[in-house]
């Protein structure tokens, strides 16, 4: 209906009318008639329109005029202009005469050729303004995702140091406190360079890993490092964990256990096993009395 509407304001059916239009632009215009019948029903408007216009302005020739034009044949070459009496046609004739010479139809058609070009123009200036916000509005979307994605970005590394410092603290805490105990746990013969440190609070049952003293060679994703607390000669799992580069925390909370005489390490399926592969058994250490 929008579509419609639109296409009649611009004034071109005015012109179809009147013939004043391109092949191209003529076949449009069937074309929109074809698909819309309210521009069908504007066509007719617009020519019953024309055609009351032609009936108001036509000229009817006087009764007398044949009989003048015989005589002014008859009389040879007269220098006697024949005289032409005009009356106005008072009942619409069957033919439809349109004037050429019409100040009022030419001032018509001229308003509608200026109408028609301020509608182009204006049209043209309202879709480079279209592109032109479009334009500036995706890069104001990109400049506000790159800006969400900096603050996310942002966020993370500040959450990260927060928690490395307060893990760096209890750290220093742990190694301060003479309750917590310092196990170093030594390679085997599988890895004989690997070696990392185990913290265990007797009293409290604790046990924490730290990543900052950890050698271990670097396990893949089918398989994970599984910490074990040797118990009056029985293994106790105490949880699994990844060795990483970079990792994520510098503490690592292991399950807890109230007694042990030593702690191993070794290398299992993704997600432990319920008793340790001794023959892949990375580090053990033993706890000092």
């Amino acid at each position: 209906m929008e579509e419609s509407k639109e296409y009649i304001e611009t004034g071109i059916l005015e012109l179809y009318v009147l013939g004043q239009l391109k092949p191209h632009e003529q076949k449009e215009v069937e074309d929109m008639a074809a698909r819309f019948p309210e521009i069908r029903a504007e066509i007719a408007a617009i020519e019953v329109a024309m055609e009351k216009y032609a009936f108001s302005h036509a000229i009817q020739p006087d009764v007398n005029l044949e009989k003048q034009i015989f005589d002014k044949i008859a009389a040879g070459n007269s220098s006697q202009p024949v005289t032409v009496t005009e009356k106005p046609v008072s009942e619409p004739m069957q033919g439809k005469i349109v004037p050429l010479h019409d100040e009022k139809y030419e001032s018509t058609i001229r308003g509608l050729k200026y109408s028609l070009v301020a509608c182009v123009a204006l049209l043209v200036i309202s879709t480079f303004a279209l592109y032109s916000a479009h334009r500036k509005l995706n890069q104001a979307h990109q400049q506000i995702a790159s800006l969400s994605i900096d603050n996310e970005k942002f966020a993370a590394t500040v959450n990260y140091i927060k928690s490395e410092n307060k893990d760096l603290q209890e750290i220093a805490a742990i190694s301060s406190d003479p309750t917590w105990k310092t196990v170093k746990l030594a390679g085997t013969n599988i890895s004989p360079r690997a070696n990392m440190l185990v913290y265990w609070h007797k009293k409290g049952q604790h046990v924490m890993v730290d990543n900052t003293k950890m050698a271990l060679p670097q396990n893949d994703t089918s398989h994970q490092y599984q910490l074990w607390a040797i118990v009056k000669g029985k293994p106790v799992d105490l949880g699994v964990f990844d060795a990483q580069t970079k990792p994520a925390k510098l503490l690592l909370t292991m399950k807890e256990v109230g007694d042990a005489q030593a702690f191993a390490v070794t290398l299992e399926k993704r997600g432990g096993n319920v008793s340790p592969t001794m023959e892949k058994m990375v580090v053990i250490g033993a706890v000092s009395i």
